[in-house]
């Protein structure tokens, strides 16, 4: 299994969250990581979900993705096309001579120190996940109190938006773009999926 991250625009209602989640749940596949959050949209929200699952069950989920009708775009991002970022807080042991190292680590993954007591700090740092897991190591050494982490967020790279792109969800752009050339279109219709 791999990590696929879909980055899927939605009608921002009450309950569209819990279906989403759920269709991933009922076909017993872990969502990685799910981040939801407003657009520049009023009404529309974008769900960043990382799942880790093979890409022919990814297909099939993204199809009944598709059939809800909150559901407005499904795009898949690929990792070398896409600007991807998580933001961790960590609250770590630092006593005495342990602050200076940490404050130093902090210094080094350009993290901001939040808060600091006698005890522990708090660090804030964001960046691509394999930063935040390496400095997440280097930190266990001195003891993690607290940890809390957003999740991905992701945009595609490029000028164009969600909303102008071909749908490319676990190899699904290719057979839209055949079905559009058979209908004889010169320029693909975007596929909106759900609609009423």
């Amino acid at each position: 299994m791999t990590l696929h991250t879909l980055s899927v625009l939605v009608e921002d209602r009450p309950g569209v969250l819990t279906r989403t989640a759920g269709l991933f749940a009922a076909r017993g596949f872990n969502i990685h990581s799910l981040a939801v959050g407003p657009t520049e949209d009023d009404g529309l929200s974008r769900m960043t979900i990382v799942v880790d699952v093979k890409a022919k069950p990814l297909e099939q989920i993204t199809k009944q993705l598709n059939k809800l009708v909150n559901v407005i775009k499904i795009l898949e991002l690929e990792p070398d096309d896409a600007v991807e970022r998580e933001l961790v807080l960590v609250k770590v042991r630092a006593e005495g001579d342990a602050r200076a190292r940490v404050i130093e680590i902090a210094d080094i993954f350009r993290a901001r120190v939040l808060d600091v007591t006698a005890q522990t700090a708090t660090l804030e740092a964001t960046g691509a996940a394999e930063k935040l897991e390496a400095l997440l190591r280097l930190l266990e050494d001195f003891g993690v109190v607290e940890l809390a982490r957003t999740g991905r967020v992701a945009l595609a790279r490029g000028d164009r938006g969600i909303r102008e792109r071909v749908l490319r969800a676990a190899g699904t752009a290719a057979a839209v773009e055949r079905a559009a050339r058979k209908k004889g279109q010169d320029d693909q219709d975007e596929y909106t999926g759900g609609g009423v």
